[in-house]
């Protein structure tokens, strides 16, 4: 057993693995798939068990030799390495990893670009011209006006991914209203948020996906986001058996 990765990750925690090397997708490790797990079982210094990803009720066979950027999750503080596959196996119904960690263990400092999977309404207009002029001086914006709904499929820190019948077009600033649930009590949250990127969904024509960055967020802002992400992590898997 190991002494000194276990003092920082513990078995059942969750795992997210990112491919590298030739299955790397764009640099931006935003942008990566990132397949969730949880940690089985320390081995060694620099071996783990991991759970085999299932996503959608299938399971999702990573390549032995497959190289990863591995991120372990715990209490508000992600941790990070790269690993490889180095064996896979079924053991008493439970198909398993086997991964040798191939750098050092590190404090992964960006903790605001930890993705939540999640299906959150939100309701959102484009700034108008003044109100960007008055974004870029600090100055408030204009009184409410007409919002158009949309859904919230993943969010973090930084910013967020939502799904709506309507497209923004990139580089535009938009207000992005939703509700979160922060130490048992519901809050509104009025960010505004660049668009970073928008595609039209292959398998629901119609339908625009948006990425968003946050322009200007308030670092409480965005400590709550990130505690209410880590909190609703815990309780997935918890009600997961992770």
């Amino acid at each position: 057993m190991s002494g000194i990765l276990s003092k920082y990750v513990a078995s059942g925690g969750e795992v997210e693995l990112k491919a590298i090397g030739r299955e790397r997708e764009p640099e931006d490790s935003r942008q990566r798939k990132a397949h969730r797990s949880r940690l089985l079982k320390v081995l060694t210094e620099d071996r783990v068990e991991v759970a085999m990803p299932i996503e959608e009720g299938k399971l999702i066979l990573l390549p032995v030799d497959g190289e990863y950027d591995m991120y372990f999750f715990g209490d508000n503080v992600v941790y990070q390495c790269t690993a490889r596959v180095v064996d896979r196996y079924r053991f008493n119904g439970q198909y398993v990893l086997v991964m040798d960690l191939t750098s050092n263990l590190r404090n992964y400092q960006r903790r605001e670009y930890y993705r939540f999977s999640c299906a959150l309404e939100m309701d959102s207009r484009q700034l108008g011209e003044e109100e960007e002029i008055s974004l870029a001086a600090q100055e408030e914006l204009l009184p409410e006006l007409p919002l158009k709904s949309s859904v919230i499929v993943d969010i973090s820190g930084g910013g967020l991914r939502f799904v709506a019948y309507y497209a923004y077009e990139v580089n535009s600033l938009i207000l992005c209203k939703y509700h979160l649930q922060i130490e048992g009590r519901e809050k509104e949250y009025r960010l505004v948020g660049k668009v970073l990127a928008v595609n039209e969904l292959e398998k629901e024509p119609g339908v625009f996906d948006h990425r968003v960055q946050y322009v200007n967020v308030d670092p409480r802002d965005r400590e709550e986001i990130i505690q209410y992400i880590f909190d609703e992590a815990r309780k997935t898997h918890k009600m997961t058996g992770g």
